[in-house]
This record gives C-alpha cells, sequence and structure tokens, in this order.
C-alpha cells in the first residue's frame, strides 16, 4: 500500500473487538516507534505497554477514552533525556513523542489494526496509576487492538481543508494559487 494510501485509510477506531493482540503484532508497532526521527536522536521516547486488564479499568479513572481495547500504549518521554531549543529552551519531548505515536498509529493500520490517539485524560491519575517515574513526561494514551465490524470512522474523518487553506509560499499572504 502507497503512503497516502494508507494515510487516508486510518482513522481514529473507537470500537474494538475482544481479541488479543499478537505479540509478533506489538512488537512491529512498538519497532516503528523505536525507528521514528528524534531531535538530535536523543530518543527520549519511553512507551509503557498495557495489556493487563485490571491496570487498563483503572485507566477509566483518568480518561473515559479506553474504548475497551486489548493494548493501551502510555507514550512518554525522559525530561533528562530530551532535546531543549537553545533560545527559549523548549522541550522537543512533546514533539519526540508525538512523532513516535504517529508512526506507532500507521505501523497499526498497516498491520489492519485500529488506534486513536487519546489526549484527554488526566496526567496525575495516569502517573500514579501506571507508576511513572518522575523524569518521564506522559504525552498520550494510544489504546489499540481489532476493530469492531461495527465500528467506522467519525463522521468528520474526510472533511479536510484543501491545500490552498493550509499553505502559503514564501510567507503568509502568498498562497498556493498565486504567484509571489
Amino acid at each position: 500500500m502507497e503512503f497516502l494510501e494508507l494515510a487516508q485509510k486510518r482513522y481514529s477506531c473507537r470500537k474494538f473487538l475482544d481479541k488479543e493482540v499478537e505479540k509478533e503484532k506489538i512488537y512491529k508497532i512498538l519497532e516503528a516507534g523505536r525507528l521514528a526521527p528524534t531531535a538530535c536522536n536523543f530518543q527520549p521516547q519511553r512507551i509503557l505497554v498495557v495489556t493487563d486488564r485490571e491496570k487498563q479499568k483503572a485507566l477509566k479513572e483518568c480518561t473515559k477514552f479506553t474504548f475497551d481495547a486489548p493494548v493501551i500504549l502510555g507514550v512518554c518521554y525522559d525530561k533528562e533525556e530530551s532535546w531543549k531549543r537553545k533560545y527559549d529552551g523548549q522541550d522537543g519531548g512533546i514533539v519526540d513523542a508525538s512523532i513516535v505515536t504517529t508512526h506507532m498509529m500507521l505501523e497499526i493500520a498497516q498491520l489492519e489494526l485500529g488506534s486513536t490517539w487519546v489526549g484527554s485524560f488526566d496526567p496525575n491519575k495516569a502517573r500514579n496509576i501506571l507508576n511513572i517515574p518522575d523524569n518521564l513526561e506522559i504525552v498520550n494514551l494510544l489504546p489499540f487492538g481489532y476493530p469492531a465490524e461495527d465500528g467506522a470512522e467519525s463522521a468528520m474523518h474526510n472533511q479536510r481543508k484543501t491545500i490552498e487553506q493550509i499553505v502559503s509560499w514564501n510567507n503568509f499572504t502568498c498562497h498556493i494559487d498565486k504567484k509571489c
């Protein structure tokens, strides 16, 4: 499958089969995250694989968006290892963890599994439930598994702005359809 086809096919899956995901597939997904680019190749990402049903049930205390997925990844970064921009100290760890998550989401889709990025959670509760050390910042949860047969993409999935609406050339007053 070509990349753009894969990117278009992938959607936020919010309903999963009660079916275990094979370890081989989980490792392929984790490998996609391991290979993702990070600032200065510092690789600060830390990924917690949560397959324990009791821990998953406990995660419902910090978010309603676990969707009873058979696997939930807690995607974090190590603040002590992440790159910091010298001009203002901005921490690149959030971006690194986001790139890692995107790579894993695309591998999940390639494996014909479904996932959804969950950013709506109480990070302090998640930290306690998952026993996340103080040096790690949790960026997102990534529930995934086999999509339920009656699950579907949201009605908004294919609603995308045009290239002309999101791209400018050389300055933000020069859009793609103008010569600048």
